[in-house]
């Protein structure tokens, strides 16, 4: 790392020394020994462009859940910039370094070598090395192994800098039409069915929307255990959120159990939410008054798919009464 990297201002314009500051103490200025790595540099829109220097220590950096373009100009930087990339799943950064041309060296770093490599990477940060931690996707720490270096790092008074960015949980809450204003995320639930209920019947009181990720091999069991334990909430099936695929499906939970396991295992990443206890769904009236409105300007099947999604409501349960109220006023009209 050059001179301008290891050497740096807080915000108060005083010099930290590698990024790591006592506790309580203003940063003072220490000389640190140079990396052999040279200015970073990556391309977005065609263009390239050199990476400002960053100071020394972890920079916990979020990149994409599926869509490239989503990650920010910071992220780009910080990551051409660092010394090293410390990485869950080399192959995966693999390709988002590629697309943006970023030659930062990658450092694997997982649940299976966390114990061994820790040790060596927090060796790195108090030699004054600048880390940037990316996970497979999304934000780092949510359900991965680099909290323990975080903390280990932070009691090690190494400065741990956030680089903001996609997160599947938030990118689920915003389409899942459940409450936002309270949630709770548990991350994956036990992959048997006794201890998944036990779990799950252990959360059926919090006052606020539950957000799990699962499998796609386990996620009809999983629904369906839910479906037995909460009875009829409103939840929300997300797959491969910001990709070409993407799928958002809405209804009650034994509806949304019923349906998945009557399909092939779907395919990709999932977040499961439901909604919290209370939150008792539209009643038929509020349906069909919104299906009679929607039919005076719409065919049946455009007035289904849009209450559907107006109420949260499987498409095909409002398709069925669709067709009934769209017979009745053919009747009324004869």
């Amino acid at each position: 790392m050059n001179a301008d990297k290891r050497d740096g201002l807080d915000h108060a314009g005083r010099a930290f020394p590698g990024g790591t500051a006592p506790r309580g103490k203003a940063f003072s200025r220490v000389k640190a020994p140079a990396s052999e790595k040279g200015p970073g540099a990556f391309t977005a829109f065609g263009l390239k462009a050199e990476a400002e220097p960053i100071r020394p220590g972890l920079h916990v950096v979020a990149t994409p859940i599926g869509n490239l373009g989503d990650i920010s100009f910071r992220a780009l930087a910080t990551l051409a910039a660092a010394d090293a990339i410390v990485a869950e799943d080399t192959r995966v950064t693999k390709t988002l370094l590629a697309h943006y041309g970023i030659a930062t060296p990658l450092v694997a770093y997982h649940e299976h070598n966390a114990a061994v490599m820790r040790p060596h990477l927090l060796a790195r940060l108090a030699g004054g090395a600048a880390l940037a931690l990316v996970s497979d996707a999304g934000t780092p720490l949510i359900s991965d192994p680099g909290f323990k270096l975080v903390s280990d790092a932070l009691a090690q008074n190494i400065e741990v800098v956030s680089v903001p960015g996609a997160s599947a949980v938030l990118a689920a809450l915003v389409v899942a039409g459940l409450p936002t204003d309270r949630f709770f995320f548990e991350g994956f639930l036990p992959p048997k069915s006794a201890a998944r209920r036990g779990r799950i019947a252990t959360l059926s009181a919090i006052p606020g929307t539950l957000v799990f990720f699962e499998s796609p091999r386990r996620v009809a069991e999983t629904l369906r255990d839910l479906a037995a334990v909460l009875g009829s909430r409103e939840a929300a099936i997300a797959r491969e959120l910001t990709k070409h695929f993407e799928t958002v499906r809405r209804g009650l939970l034994p509806d949304l159990a019923a349906i998945v396991a009557s399909e092939a295992p779907p395919k990709g990443e999932i977040v499961v939410l439901v909604g919290p206890p209370g939150a008792t769904p539209p009643v038929q009236e509020d349906i069909d008054a919104r299906l009679g409105k929607a039919l005076e300007g719409l065919s049946v099947k455009d007035a289904a798919a849009v209450v559907s999604a107006e109420t949260g409501q499987p498409r095909r349960k409002v398709y069925a009464r669709a067709i009934e109220l769209s017979a009745e006023l053919s009747a009324r009209e004869r």
